[in-house]
């Protein structure tokens, strides 16, 4: 069987790589969480609506202590499985606003996954778009990766609009696959290739500039392990 030629593949970047912080979008910079982050992290991470769809949480101020410190060191991927965890912060204002995950799931493969949690405070802005499109650019632009995918809660709707207008295409509905909260949740799964992504930045500059409003997407976890 003959495999598809390589020619057209960018290689790969040398590992460890550290992306030049922070990503900045037209609002927002993405940078590394500090230890001086909690009390900013903590005013969202402690509200049961925020980990409603999440894995964790609500966090009391010890585990959101725990939490600020660990995400803290994860800014450098080394290999296949680590992560960026990176505060999204507005640059005008420098206001911590959420949190965004960027999974480096499987090097061999060019495979990556997203994921974000917001305070609800700052709702209905395009935070959260705006972010997880920067991830997008990251994962595809600068890591060299083939597909990025994104997992959610399958009662999270708002944070399914979200991925929809990334441009990412649902590709799985896992029914009752796990057991959350003592009850079985569901599972849906969103992805885009890379093609996909670069087809859409060539119409990026036929776009007009602006920023649609958005529900809460109340979180979207990434798998850390």
């Amino acid at each position: 069987m003959l495999r598809p030629s390589t020619s057209s593949i960018p290689p790969l970047p040398p590992l460890p790589f550290t992306p030049d912080y922070p990503l900045r979008t037209e609002r927002l910079d993405l940078r590394p969480v500090r230890h001086d982050d909690f009390d900013a992290v903590h005013a969202y991470r402690r509200r049961p609506e925020v980990c409603r769809y999440l894995y964790g949480g609500p966090h009391d101020e010890a585990a959101s202590r725990a939490f600020v410190a660990e995400k803290a060191t994860r800014t450098t991927l080394r290999e296949s499985g680590d992560f960026l965890q990176l505060a999204v912060v507005l640059r005008e204002t420098h206001t911590l606003v959420g949190d965004v995950t960027f999974v480096y799931t499987r090097r061999e493969h060019r495979q990556g996954r997203i994921g974000y949690v917001f305070n609800p405070d700052h709702a209905g802005h395009g935070y959260a778009t705006e972010a997880a499109r920067a991830l997008l650019r990251l994962g595809f632009e600068e890591l060299g990766l083939h597909r990025i995918q994104a997992e959610l809660d399958g009662r999270n709707t708002a944070s399914a609009r979200l991925l929809e207008r990334l441009g990412m295409r649902r590709e799985g509905h896992l029914r009752e696959n796990e057991f959350l909260d003592g009850g079985w949740s569901d599972e849906v799964i969103y992805a885009m290739l890379a093609r996909e992504w670069h087809d859409q930045r060539k119409l990026e500059h036929r776009r007009e500039p602006g920023h649609q409003q958005e529900q809460q997407p109340q979180g979207q976890r990434a798998r850390e392990a």
